[in-house]
């Protein structure tokens, strides 16, 4: 995905007010979600690599005793 297309996407979500106000997490594939902390771009200076940029998104574990309610459905 690129950067122009993860763009399109969200400015479809964020026509809803209740997608501007959700929280943004990332889905690993052991099926752990992780809350995104910072987003950065990057810059790859390899030769004669196609992807000269990469958008990271860094995700973190919350810990204590706060824990994200059960997933009743997709909208």
């Amino acid at each position: 995905m690129t950067g122009k297309e993860l763009a399109i996407v969200l400015n479809k979500f964020l026509t809803s007010p209740q997608a501007q106000n959700a929280r943004v997490q990332i889905e690993m594939p052991n099926g752990q979600k992780l809350d995104v902390s910072e987003i950065q771009l990057l810059e790859n200076r390899m030769i004669g690599d196609r992807d000269t940029h990469i958008l990271n998104l860094k995700g973190i574990k919350r810990g204590g005793t706060w824990k994200m309610g059960k997933i009743v459905g997709k909208l």
